[in-house]
């Protein structure tokens, strides 16, 4: 059993492995990104146990993967020294140090469908908690809110056949001579991955003092899909999800 979520918006970020002034992005959602918004949207304290989440399945199909775009920010500059940003051991910087530079990554105009699998009762849980969030949840950052519709199905058999067969694609077709394929993102090692790869994105908790994460196999390889769920205009796209989703129900 399963869902399936729609991740759209203006921007999204999923970082991998940020430090201080460098905000990453991948290219796909990362599972420690979609755990944190089913446990902000079923309310979830920070620092409470994650291990229910451990038997979900995640598979990721790239709609679009959108274009990769860097936030430059600068913080405290400009400022006299009493209003600059203090250190970590409450004094004030010297002067020429005062501005803090931070390099933020983000994806812009990307589109992903991911299918969820796992015991009934947790997606259940999680399909009442994304249609009435208890808390906001967002694309990676809190400057990342995502459009709607998110949850496309709540109550799906097997997710993976929808995203291969039934639900429509934000793309327009490709060209005559190109196939009709999907990057699609699985966890595990597969035979036909054009590339697999090592994440640290598996969350233990979310404590603000003490985060940990677990590593996992993710392969991604490119996978046919329908020339019918293709549409040539925006339109189109939006009447044939609204249709999946109405047929859904």
């Amino acid at each position: 059993m399963g869902l399936l979520l729609r991740l759209a918006g203006p921007l999204q970020s999923w970082g991998e492995h940020s430090v201080f002034g460098h905000r990453d992005t991948l290219r796909f959602p990362t599972r420690s990104g979609l755990i944190g918004i089913f446990a902000a949207a079923e309310g979830r304290p920070r620092g409470t146990p994650l291990d229910d989440y451990d038997s979900l399945r995640l598979t990721i199909r790239i709609d679009r993967p959108g274009i990769i775009m860097r936030d430059y920010h600068t913080i405290g500059g400009g400022y006299p020294r009493e209003l600059t940003v203090p250190t970590a051991e409450g004094k004030r910087r010297q002067p020429g140090s005062e501005t803090i530079l931070t390099h933020r990554y983000y994806c812009s105009d990307a589109v992903f469908v991911v299918a969820v699998e796992g015991p009934s009762e947790r997606i259940d849980a999680i399909a009442r908690a994304l249609e009435s969030p208890y808390w906001p949840v967002y694309l990676g950052r809190r400057s990342c809110p995502p459009d709607q519709p998110l949850l496309l199905n709540g109550d799906v058999d097997d997710p993976v056949v929808h995203l291969l067969t039934r639900v429509p694609v934000a793309r327009r077709p490709p060209r005559p001579d190109a196939p009709y394929e999907l990057d699609f993102v699985t966890e595990g090692t597969r035979g036909d991955a054009e590339s697999v790869a090592q994440l640290t994105d598996v969350p233990q908790t979310f404590s603000r003092l003490e985060r940990k994460f677990r590593t996992r196999t993710v392969s991604i390889a490119p996978r046919p899909v329908p020339a019918e769920l293709w549409s040539k205009a925006t339109n189109a796209y939006h009447d044939a999800l609204i249709e999946y989703i109405q047929e859904a129900r």
